[in-house]
């Protein structure tokens, strides 16, 4: 067993501000180095479990121990749909087409004996697949995603808000309420890729209001995401929702998949596109890091 990997265990008690407490005993946490302090113990714990209006935080019975750490290998989970030749992403624009501008049999003649290779083109519109929003998607003056920087969109703490059993297509600020969302990629699981390359997934989306895309501003979202045709409602020409994140240099991820199978919080998201110079939206490989 190595001597330096250190753990900490301890017990808490959280007050809240508007009332009511939590309590936890024999909590354990991998630590680098000898010792970590009460305030610190605290913010994680704070932190980890999401909580707001906290009142104070007591950390009991600290001890450190000698104890391998409790690590286990991360787990991807993949976000992203599949880009495939002909497939429509929004209804109205046009299908990327694949090929090969350099197929394996044209290349045998340039390489020698049994070495080949194949380059593939795509001709596609940017909103294709699963892909992000910069703020240059709606203002002309705003970031590209050249201009984004990596911390908006790569290496996110996450959290992942319900919406599949909602009322209805709207989804209102209050499933984001009483939520610590600042600093986070904050991911709106609707189960609507259910309905991915089928007619269904282009009529009758869910969608968030206004106010929820104001309370997501006010509230420091790092990112936002969500699995469904578009995040605002499609059946007039407004966008507040497009408007509200844009404006505030916060990224818009659409078209995700398989956010059934994140956690509710505790893990990482990313969702990079290519830096492009004068583009305002570019496909993503999006995925989560869980563990």
């Amino acid at each position: 067993m190595n001597a330096g990997q250190k753990r900490v265990k301890f017990d808490f008690n959280i007050s809240f501000s508007n009332g009511g407490g939590l309590q936890g005993q024999g909590f354990r946490l991998d630590i680098e180095g000898d010792q970590i302090d009460d305030a610190a113990l605290a913010a994680y714990i704070v932190s980890d479990l999401n909580l707001l209006m906290v009142g104070d935080v007591q950390i009991l019975n600290k001890t450190i121990i000698t104890e391998p750490h409790k690590r286990v290998a991360p787990m991807l989970i993949d976000c992203s749909h599949t880009v495939e030749d002909g497939m429509i992403t929004y209804k109205g624009l046009p299908a990327p087409i694949l090929c090969d501008y350099l197929s394996r049999e044209a290349s045998r003649e340039r390489y020698a004996p049994g070495t080949e290779f194949q380059i593939g083109k795509i001709e596609m519109v940017a909103n294709t697949g699963t892909y992000v929003d910069s703020p240059f998607h709606r203002y002309a003056h705003g970031k590209d995603l050249s201009e984004l920087p990596l911390d908006s969109l790569a290496n996110l703490d996450a959290i992942v808000i319900r919406a599949a059993a909602r009322n209805g297509r709207a989804i209102t600020r209050a499933a984001f309420a009483d939520l610590n969302l600042r600093g986070k990629a904050v991911l709106v699981h609707t189960g609507w890729d259910a309905h991915w390359r089928t007619d269904q997934y282009f009529e009758g989306h869910p969608y968030l209001t206004e106010d929820a895309a104001d309370f997501l501003v006010k509230a420091g979202a790092k990112l936002v995401g969500i699995d469904s045709f578009n995040i605002d409602n499609t059946e007039g020409g407004e966008r507040p929702v497009h408007t509200a994140l844009l404006g505030s240099d916060i990224p818009i991820a659409e078209h995700l998949c398989d956010l059934a199978r994140l956690p509710d919080g505790g893990f990482k998201f990313s969702a990079v596109p290519v830096k492009v110079k004068g583009f305002g939206t570019f496909p993503v490989r999006a995925y989560g890091v869980v563990g």
